[in-house]
């Protein structure tokens, strides 16, 4: 029986070195592989090139990893909350490169897909298409976009099965999603790890053929990013 199970999330992250490329799941605060990041704070790895949809926040998600200067270059589509994150940035610190975001998903998706490029009208004309191909289709101009090649990439799921089969829930689901298999080796960490034949199948958003290790994560915070309620 397959079983790609590890014990801890110190076991899941081995083989994360400095200057990797690392891909992480999550939209704001939503759906981020927590145990994971707080592993490679404590690892102190560093020149880390980080894939993902925005950075976090000051102390909490990437921002814990940008708090240390661990990472080197932010490869992503929004950044408008992290005051560490902005500093580094004008700074010089930090290399940033913007992706629009569907373009980000496409990325991912691509490197999924094992598709090594893909052109797309997004960008074209901004200094997102700055020394890129670009090519006229349907009388409308696209940019050319290369897959992400990148080292480990970490999702975080609700539910998983010994043998990586996951299901994501709700919303958590976003870069979670294309990131599975999209990398060398895919790590998922899950709320609740269960044994292979409790899924049901119909229900399972990613096949555990995307995934080489899985682990059990604990203490998840789950943090909203901005609390907005109506007055009274």
């Amino acid at each position: 029986m397959i079983n790609k199970k590890v014990n801890s999330v110190t076991e899941a992250l081995q083989g994360i070195e400095d200057n990797m490329t690392i891909m992480l799941g999550g939209f704001g605060l939503c759906g981020i592989p927590e145990n994971s990041i707080a592993e490679l704070v404590k690892k102190e790895v560093t020149n880390l090139t980080c894939i993902s949809n925005n950075a976090g926040v000051d102390d909490f998600g990437l921002g814990l990893l940008l708090q240390k200067k661990q990472i080197k270059k932010m490869i992503s589509s929004y950044v408008g909350e992290n005051a560490e994150f902005e500093r580094q940035m004008l700074s010089g610190e930090l290399e940033v490169e913007l992706t629009p975001q569907g373009t980000l998903a496409e990325k991912c998706r691509a490197a999924q897909a094992g598709i090594p490029a893909f052109f797309t009208p997004a960008g074209y004309g901004t200094e997102v298409a700055e020394g890129k191909e670009t090519r006229e289709f349907n009388g409308k101009m696209h940019v050319l976009e290369h897959a992400f090649k990148a080292d480990f990439s970490i999702v975080k799921a609700w539910k998983g099965d010994e043998a990586g089969n996951l299901i994501f829930k709700g919303t958590a689901r976003n870069f979670n999603a294309p990131m599975a298999g999209a990398a060398k080796i895919t790590i998922a960490e899950v709320e609740e790890l269960l044994p292979v034949g409790s899924l049901d199948p119909n229900q399972i958003h990613i096949p555990g053929i995307m995934i080489q290790r899985i682990f059990q994560g604990e203490k998840f915070e789950k943090r909203i990013e901005q609390r907005t309620v109506r007055q009274k």
